[in-house]
């Protein structure tokens, strides 16, 4: 076979002429045989180079002849592979259109278990506002818990079977709660046990007392609360920055809460429904534990779609990726093989050492603090408003539906500004959002007996008012955050190597939301403690909460620059894995020949 490995005599294909004299006489057009259809021996056109002597065709010359013309033809098809739609590569694709669609699901679930969460508990027997700073407190035991536990799981299982083992006890948690926990709850709460320990105790024990009268509902809290936490930052974000390049996540990132966000319409509008479907039941029928029936049930069914879409993405996308995010994808487990592995301490010891990770956590805290230092306020307003709780309910269906709806467009925005702007003005954009509108909150709420008389013709009261502008402070934060702060953040996790990627993650993302929480609800366990009331303690929560953004702004700026040079490096990186990619692919046909 080695005369097959020889070159013909035959010029490149530019110099080529075809001669148009069959061999045998048979009449055959030269067109349709560059045309794909494969000529006979006898009538085949030959194929001569300029200015060498003519050469009969042979069997063996035959054989050299037709990778010529298929190449011809393989060219020509060459373009049609490579199509692109919008302007956007098919395999790119084949990446944005599942994980959109689960990140459509996991907000979705996020939006239905937040406002359940706060029905529970807020308008729960001798409950109220005042016990969630208590329970962000509980989230830190619980976020190292998880941790430990993800830790271990992430040194025995796969990448996919972490996703799945990591997923799967929320949904099924969930389900459970609605079938058994909800209906027995009667019997399940030890009323006796804390009534006679609301009898012997001082009445700054009822916060505490309550929780311990409403365990049940305290667990489905704790879950919806790292739901946040673990699925969207952990897993979602985790699986999407591992087959996301950089520009790929500055084109799209932007694009995944629109889908979420439409979820958060879908969500809004499912909890109004359920919310008044009281109303046409019988008498006696407990029309919220029928409503958080039905929101369970989408919860458990959007929950099995997630598992669904990234099975198509671990089966159908990935094997089809460039070499450098398919290596990105199997790094972090070659490396677990090769290094010891490290105990928590270790790990965070490791990321304590790096600037650029602690910038990040810097700015998941500061967020994290921020929000629950204006939300707990708010929602203690809107139980004074609403304390029943299907009206509590639907008033929060209407409040995510508006979410979903503005943070559309600040999608919209947010994508111009990344791409006209940069990382950086970006980054900076959320802050100042949060800072202008918790500003305008506090203000209306401490001057509320001032606004009361201009209020009256209007036929709003100051406690009312107080909702709508805590709403909309609310509102404008979250769709800063969808749209402008989360894309942001897991931009500047790309450029990382995977081991720094994966920790990275385990930590800021899990701890780092965690500890901004808990510690948000901690500074306002010790202002009301020393002011009073949580009235009282406004002003300072402000003065708190404008020296907490500062800070955050310092860690943007700081960390704009390291990024810009990671990102550069990462850039060069990407460019000779990809030329060694071509280079492979050049040799690939050469060597099969």
């Amino acid at each position: 076979m080695s005369f097959l490995l020889q070159k013909p005599v035959v010029a490149p294909r530019a110099t080529l002429q075809r001669k148009a004299t069959p061999v045998l006489g048979a009449r055959v057009s030269p067109v349709k045989a560059f045309n794909g259809v494969k000529p006979t021996i006898c009538g085949q056109p030959r194929l001569v180079q300029t200015a060498l002597p003519k050469v009969v065709p042979q069997p063996a010359v035959q054989e050299n002849v037709r990778p010529v013309v298929a190449s011809a033809s393989s060219d020509a098809s060459k373009p049609a592979e490579k199509k692109h739609f919008l302007g956007v590569a098919p395999l790119t694709w084949a990446k944005v259109i599942p994980l959109s669609l689960m990140f459509f699901c996991i907000l979705f679930n996020y939006t239905v278990l937040r406002s359940c969460k706060d029905v529970l508990i807020i308008t729960a027997p001798g409950s109220g506002a005042e016990v969630i700073p208590f329970l962000k407190v509980l989230n830190l035991p619980v976020a190292v818990g998880f941790t430990l536990y993800y830790s271990a799981l992430a040194g025995r299982l796969s990448r996919e079977q972490l996703f799945y083992a990591v997923l799967l006890p929320f949904i099924v948690f969930f389900g459970l709660f609605a079938l058994v926990v909800y209906p027995n709850k009667e019997s399940l709460q030890p009323n006796a046990v804390c009534d006679l320990l609301a009898s012997k105790l001082p009445e700054g024990f009822a916060g505490p007392i309550a929780l311990l009268r409403n365990w049940a509902y305290v667990c489905f809290f704790m879950m919806a609360e790292i739901w946040g936490s673990v699925v969207i930052s952990l897993l979602f974000w985790g699986t999407a920055n591992q087959i996301m390049t950089v520009e790929e996540a500055g084109q799209f990132y932007p694009f995944f809460g629109m889908g979420a966000n439409v979820s958060l319409v879908i969500a809004g509008r499912a909890i109004q429904y359920f919310s008044v479907v009281k109303d046409n039941l019988p008498a006696g029928v407990d029309g919220w534990g029928v409503a958080l029936n039905g929101l369970m049930s989408m919860v458990v069914f959007s929950g099995a779609c997630i598992c669904g879409l990234y099975w198509a993405l671990q089966n159908l996308v990935v094997p089809r990726m460039t070499p450098i995010s398919a290596d990105q994808m199997a790094g972090s487990k070659k490396k677990k093989k090769n290094k010891q592995k490290m105990s928590i301490g270790d790990s965070l010891k490791f990321l304590a050492s790096s600037p650029y990770i602690l910038d990040m956590a810097t700015m998941v805290i500061s967020f994290g603090i921020c929000i629950n230092l204006v939300e707990v306020t708010w929602k203690a307003k809107l139980k004074a408003q609403y304390p029943n709780p299907a009206e509590f309910s639907a008033f929060m269906g209407a409040f995510s539906e508006a979410t979903g709806v503005f943070t559309l467009g600040m999608m919209m925005v947010g994508r111009i500004v990344l791409g006209k702007f940069g990382w950086g003005v970006t980054a900076l954009a959320t802050p100042t959002v949060l800072l202008v509108t918790a500003i305008l909150f506090f203000a209306l709420v401490l001057a509320g007996d001032v606004l009361k008389g201009p209020l009256a013709p209007f036929g709003i009261t100051p406690l009312y008012a107080a909702v709508l502008v805590g709403a909309l402070q609310n509102i404008f934060s979250r769709s800063s955050k969808y749209s402008l702060f989360d894309p942001c953040k897991e931009m500047a996790y790309i450029p990382l190597d995977p081991v720094m990627q994966a920790q990275g993650k385990a930590a800021i993302d899990v701890m780092g939301n965690l500890i901004g929480k808990s510690g948000g609800a901690a500074v306002q366990q010790t202002l009301i403690v020393l002011c009073g009331s949580l009235n009282n303690s406004t002003p300072y929560i402000g003065v708190l909460l404008t020296g907490i953004i500062l800070a955050w702004m310092r860690s943007c700026v700081s960390l704009n620059t390291q990024f810009q040079a990671k990102y550069k490096e990462y850039k060069e990186r990407a460019a000779a894995a990809q030329a060694a990619a071509d280079a492979a692919k050049k040799d690939g046909p050469e060597k099969s020949a």
